[in-house]
This record gives C-alpha cells, sequence and structure tokens, in this order.
C-alpha cells in the first residue's frame, strides 16, 4: 500500500452544496431558503440569545458577579492574645492606643475584640464591640469591658 493508495471510508466525505447556480441544480433561484422573510435574508434570523422580544437572560442578570450589602457593618478584628502582647497591665484599650501601638492603621476604625489567646493583664478596653468569649477573658484577667451605647 502506498500513499496515492489512501482514500476515505465510503460514505465519510460529501461535496459541498452549491446553491444559487440555476434551476436545473435543484437549488437554483431562493437557493434553498424557501420564500419571503426573516430566514430568507442574507445576515437574517435571530441572534444568539434572543427570547422572542422578552429581555434576554444575559440583560436581566446583574452586571457583576456577587452581591454588595451597603448596610454592612465590617469591624477590624483584634484578638485577646494581641492585647496580652502590646499592652501593659493598667492600659486603657481604645482607637487612639491600637493606632499608637500599631495594631491598626486608622483610630477611627471600627474594632472588635474577639476571645483567641490568653490574656494575664487587667486591661480597661473600651472599644465598638467585644466577643462573648473576650468579654470573659478580659473580665476574668480583672479588666473592664466599656461599650459605647
Amino acid at each position: 500500500m502506498e500513499l496515492k493508495d489512501l482514500k476515505p471510508a465510503e460514505g465519510s466525505r460529501k461535496a459541498r452544496m452549491r446553491v444559487g447556480r440555476g434551476p436545473a441544480s435543484g437549488t437554483g433561484k431562493t437557493a434553498g431558503r424557501g420564500m419571503n422573510g426573516q430566514k430568507s435574508r442574507s445576515g437574517g434570523g435571530k441572534g444568539v440569545g434572543f427570547e422572542g422580544g422578552q429581555t434576554p437572560l444575559a440583560r436581566r442578570l446583574p452586571k457583576l458577579p456577587g452581591f454588595k450589602n451597603f448596610n454592612r457593618v465590617e469591624y477590624l478584628p483584634v484578638n485577646v492574645k494581641r492585647l496580652e502582647e502590646v499592652f501593659e497591665a493598667g492600659d486603657i484599650v481604645d482607637g487612639e492606643s491600637l493606632k499608637a501601638k500599631g495594631v491598626i492603621k486608622h483610630a477611627d476604625a471600627l474594632v472588635k475584640v474577639l476571645g483567641d489567646g490568653d490574656l494575664t493583664k487587667a486591661l480597661t478596653v473600651k472599644v465598638d464591640k467585644v466577643s462573648a468569649s473576650a468579654k470573659a477573658k478580659i473580665e476574668a484577667a480583672g479588666g473592664k469591658v466599656e461599650e459605647p451605647c
């Protein structure tokens, strides 16, 4: 067998249909497109995603993914073990002191103290929120929690 002897399998290759080549071809005049209408014209037919005049799904969905709750309040988390590392006994922990010690970047940021770690020093904590476990640890160490209303 040589390269010249190779032939495709019977029925696997089909000649393309030559449309609009006169009445004898069987696809002359209207070229198999029927008479009139949108689909008989060049470029005719409905586009991808067309839903019969209904607003397409791609336009009904939001442009960007996800949902952003504009009422959400973000707190910067500060753990009890961080307070143990940074503050001395009897210190007051508030936005200003946290910024001064380099724990947070902005003094006016909302801060929540969380209960990860242990605390052995008595501290007065004046931040926006304190978790229940953190409050228990601060009070067990002899400290005090003062939350704003």
